[in-house]
Parts: C-alpha cells; structure tokens; sequence
C-alpha cells in the first residue's frame, strides 16, 4: 500500500494499525474514530496487538536521544553551554507543554463538535475575530497550540479560523504577553498587536481563497441549525452530567495521543536552539543579523530552521535584540519561525491539506518582512 495511504484519518500521522479500511498510529485513534462514526469494535481487526514496540516510537527515540545527549554534555566541560542551555529552555517552557497537551485532552474529549462549529465553522467574517479571541486565551506554548488547532479542525472549524487560531496563539496569548513585557518593555505590545493583525488579515485572505476554491474543505464540518443554542445545550448536558474517573482517563488519553503526535519535534527544536545559543559567535549576530534588508532575510531563514516553541523562542529573539539592537528582526524571527516552520507546514499538509500548508507561508511572510523592515526604522 502506498504510503499517503496509511495516514491516519483522525490526527494525520502515520498509521501502523489496520482498522475500519484505514490505518491508525494508535488504538485511542481507532476508538475515536468509532465513536464519531458511531460503528462498532472491528471485530477483525488485531487492535489490541496494536501497539507498537517502544524502540519505533519517535518520541522515545528522541526522547532516548536527548538524555544521553545531556548526560555528555553535563560530563563533558566544553559541552556545558550546551546542558545549561537546553536545561534554560525547558525551565521556561516546560509548563506551557504540559498546559497545551491538557487542553487538547479536554477539548478531544469534552468539547462537542458543535459548539465549535457554531462559532469557527462559518465563513464569516466574525468567525475569524473569534479564533483570535479564543487564541489569545489559550495559554500553550506554539507546538502546543498547534495540537489543539488540530483538534478545533477535526471539531470541525473552518480552514481559515484554524490557521488565524494558529497565527495568533503564540505570540499573542497571555502568558507570552507577559514574558515578551519582561523581555522588551512597552516594545512587546508591538509584537503582540502585529501578531493580532497579521492573524486577521491571513484569516481573511483564507476566507477568499475558500471562496474561490483554492483550498481544501473541512469534510469535520457539522451542519449545525440555526435555532442550536449552545447555552440551551450546556445546561442540558450539564443537567445529565456526573463526573467520574472515566473522564479523567479520557482527558488523559487525548493529551497522551497530542503528546505523541508533537512531543517529539519539540524537542529536536529545543536541542538545535540549544546548539545555536551554546554555540553561535556574537559577531554572527552583528555580522548577519543587523538591521538590515539582508539581516531580516537571514533571520527568516535561522527562525526557519530552528523555531522552537514560542517560550524559547522568546529568549532567542531577545537575544538578537540584545546584541544588535534590530527589533524587526527580532519580530522577524517570533513570527516567521510559526508561519514557516516546518513542523507546523508539515502537520497541516498531512491533516487538513497541501494548499492551506503551501498557501501559510505565500501568505505571511511578506507581511512579517514588511512589519519586519519598519520595525527596524521606526524603532
């Protein structure tokens, strides 16, 4: 069977269990994706020799990987940067990792399919001020908001809310409010109201694009009625509902299902920032990364290379702004590391689709450029 064959059709990773004429990387996929079709157990299918050996999983191969990577580098004297700053890092974001994949588990397992299309599956315009909203108070990390975007898609919201969703979460939401404050002052609102704007205006581009058809469509969408109150629907289910440790459990499996779908691209970009911060002269950041047209394009592409989740990559810009002063190269390098990273390009060419993935960065790298360029010389 070919390859584009075996991804799975609940969180679009490859699939390695044969199931209801799919393949999935794991039993929570397949009963999830019994429960929203509402079929039975495959009878036939072996889903409970389903799990695959822990040496082929990625994130404990990776995982693996970077324990003993930090175990030399603690050893070692000349790889002590090294330890130091990966160990920085993870103190940062460690959290909002943890606080991310949780909120995926909840929204996986409570949030009815319904109550997000009422709000991000239409077409209008609102729906896009509204995945704004929704991302400024999501408190996740960029990788971590990417797992719940993800989610809110499969819930069924529109294309274009899940991508201003994921252009707004990052760089916009509170806490990171707060750590860019401590970062540049009064400078981070800046940062913080450009990555508002870029997200509305991408939003809206998208809209047009799904307008004339050059993007795909959420086959996730639920018709929902007009007369649907999503009040009138929660007191109803509030009324029914008993919390019990099945719950739990369920939350738990969501976020276990998030964790290993992005865990493990956290920390390969956690272990090559690390690398740059131990390892990179200061005089490349004077010599390549100054305020210059060239700087920003340099910047472009390291923030392209090694973005990492957006607590880490605080510190990385404000690194660059310390040593050359340039802050639109340090808003360069915030958000062009969310549009044109690949991690987050490739989980949406295998989720939602290759134009939405392909279309990400055509559509927001020229407005960050511009942003980028004023920045330099107003500021």
């Amino acid at each position: 069977m070919k390859k584009e064959n075996r991804i799975d059709p609940v969180c679009g990773m490859k699939g390695h269990i044969k199931a209801h004429g799919h393949y999935f990387c794991s039993q929570h996929c397949v009963k999830k994706y019994e429960k929203e079709h509402k079929i039975k157990s495959c009878p036939g299918c072996d889903i409970k020799g389903g799990h695959r050996p822990w040496y082929k999983e990625r994130l404990y191969i990776v995982g693996l990987i970077t324990i003993v990577l930090l175990i030399i580098s603690y050893l070692i004297p000349q790889l002590n940067k090294l330890f130091d700053a990966f160990t920085d890092y993870l103190r940062l974001i460690w959290w909002a990792i943890l606080l991310g994949l949780f909120i995926g588990g909840i929204i996986d397992y409570f949030v009815p399919r319904e109550y997000v299309s009422k709000f991000l599956s239409t077409h209008k315009k609102r729906s896009i001020f509204y995945a704004v909203i929704f991302g400024f108070l999501m408190s996740a990390c960029s990788h971590g908001i990417l797992a719940i975007a993800i989610q809110l898609y499969k819930k069924g919201a529109s294309i274009p809310s899940v991508i201003a969703f994921l252009l707004a979460s990052p760089w916009a939401n509170l806490p990171i409010t707060i750590l860019l404050f401590g970062f540049f002052g009064v400078k981070a609102l800046y940062l913080v109201v450009s990555a508002i704007i870029i997200a509305i205006i991408t939003g809206f581009i998208y809209q047009l694009l799904n307008k004339k058809g050059k993007i795909e469509k959420n086959p996730h969408t639920v018709k929902i009625a007009k007369t649907f109150s999503i009040r009138k629907d929660f007191k109803k289910r509030f009324k029914k509902y008993k919390l019990s440790a099945k719950d739990m459990t369920g939350v738990l499996r969501g976020t276990w299902a998030l964790a290993k779908m992005v865990v493990w691209w956290i920390l390969i970009g956690m272990i090559l920032a690390a690398f740059a911060r131990a390892f990179v002269p200061h005089e490349f950041f004077m010599k390549y990364m100054g305020p210059t047209l060239l700087g920003l394009v340099v910047t472009l592409v390291f923030a392209t290379i090694i973005e990492v989740c957006s607590e880490g990559s605080s510190v990385l810009a404000f690194e660059i702004f310390n040593q050359t002063k340039a802050f639109g190269n340090s808003f360069t390098f915030l958000m062009a590391g969310v549009a044109t990273d690949y991690t987050e390009i490739g989980l949406i060419w295998h989720n939602i689709g290759r134009k939405t993935a392909l279309w990400l960065p055509v559509i927001t790298v020229p407005q960050i450029l511009i942003l980028g360029y004023l920045f330099n010389i107003l500021l």
